[in-house]
């Protein structure tokens, strides 16, 4: 009898022992703090940056294949397609402010900078030379 009352407090020690443990600042912060963390683009994340893209910037071409070919080369909502020198020669000859305005924000059906907001002004700007050039 006196053998099963040790054991019962020693169980009831050792249980109040490992909820105090459980119960530690140590052991709360350690539940609590978060599984992962969310790392931007251009900070400092403590690990490895991704590598440029191989050649640095982006060609306009390269630019144009990503943002704007899929209207320009098939004339999906009525998108001038580029190389057409005769659907371009009015709209060049709005000059090239108005065509940056477009490009950068929206016209018709075409959306801001082709859909790709992280263009910058720079980047529509050389895309629409590209395109001109290629579209007399």
């Amino acid at each position: 009898m006196i053998a099963g009352a040790m054991g019962v407090l020693f169980g009831a020690i050792l249980s109040t022992s490992v909820q105090a443990a459980a119960m530690s600042k140590d052991a709360i912060a350690e539940r609590l703090k978060p599984v992962g963390d969310v790392c931007l683009q251009g900070q400092d994340c403590g690990g490895a940056a991704p590598a440029p893209a191989a050649g640095g910037a982006k060609s306009p071409a390269d630019l144009y294949a990503s943002a704007c070919a899929a209207c320009h080369n098939t004339g999906a909502a009525g998108a001038p397609k580029k190389g057409d020198a005769a659907a371009w020669a009015p709209r060049i000859k709005q000059g090239k402010d108005t065509l940056y305005n477009h490009a950068m924000n929206g016209f018709n059906a075409m959306p801001a900078r082709g859909g790709n907001p992280s263009l910058s002004d720079d980047n529509i700007k050389s895309i629409v030379d590209y395109i001109v050039e290629n579209s007399k």
